[in-house]
């Protein structure tokens, strides 16, 4: 196989696994009740959300060392930012992940009452940590990626396009959680997070089925 083809193949491939997270806002639903430490529900969504969002977390990565070898030569500077953002994302969930194992944790020992500030304070952290990792790096990343291949038209502009334009609805949506305005879950923050949503996914099924597109940049 192409190097090429086989590059995009698996970038293609890691973009699509990040999706497998989605069903973490069901999963996580028992540890962000009040008295999830002293509770009867089952451990077990939580755990799974946890896997599911390590795998997230390294397909982020594998997103990011996968294409550098095709970006930087677009863009070096660009192409190593994006490296950074993307590792810095998924070093976010890995630390958000580890604060809700914790939880789950203290809740297997027995903590009782006497640890529920801290099980309520673990979960807050949770969601600050998903609020910067999963909520606002994603719109430096589009920003990068998204400028990279715009300019290297690697990929029909279109797709590119939609992930500049979610890059400030996505900014706008995190500072608007930041101040209270709106819920991380809220309507308003799915919405303002559809656009890079369609535009990672899209990206991923594009460059599975179709591949990188004749460019200068994958020229010798």
């Amino acid at each position: 196989m192409d190097p090429l083809r086989r590059t995009s193949l698996v970038a293609g491939g890691c973009y699509v696994l990040t999706f497998v997270s989605i069903p973490t806002v069901a999963l996580y639903g028992p540890v962000h009740d009040a008295d999830y430490l002293v509770g009867t529900a089952s451990d077990t969504p939580v755990v799974l959300g946890a896997v599911l969002e390590v795998i997230v977390a390294l397909a982020c990565i594998g997103t990011a060392v996968v294409l550098y070898p095709v970006l930087k030569r677009c863009g070096e500077t660009r192409a190593l930012g994006f490296v950074s953002a993307r590792v810095l994302e998924a070093a976010g969930i890995f630390v958000g992940v580890a604060s809700l194992l914790t939880v789950v944790s203290l809740r297997r020992t027995g903590a009782g009452a006497d640890a529920l500030v801290t099980g309520q304070t673990l979960v807050a952290f949770y969601d600050s940590i998903f609020l910067l990792s999963q909520g606002f790096l994603p719109a430096v990343n589009a920003l990068l990626l998204g400028s990279l291949l715009y300019q290297s038209r690697l990929v029909p502009r279109v797709l590119p396009v939609l992930g500049l334009v979610g890059v400030p609805l996505l900014v706008v949506s995190d500072v608007g959680t930041l101040f209270g305005l709106w819920d991380r879950l809220s309507p308003v923050t799915a919405l303002a997070a559809l656009p890079i949503a369609v535009w990672e996914f899209s990206l991923g099924v594009y460059l599975i089925v179709k591949g990188f597109r004749p460019s200068p940049v994958t020229g010798p």
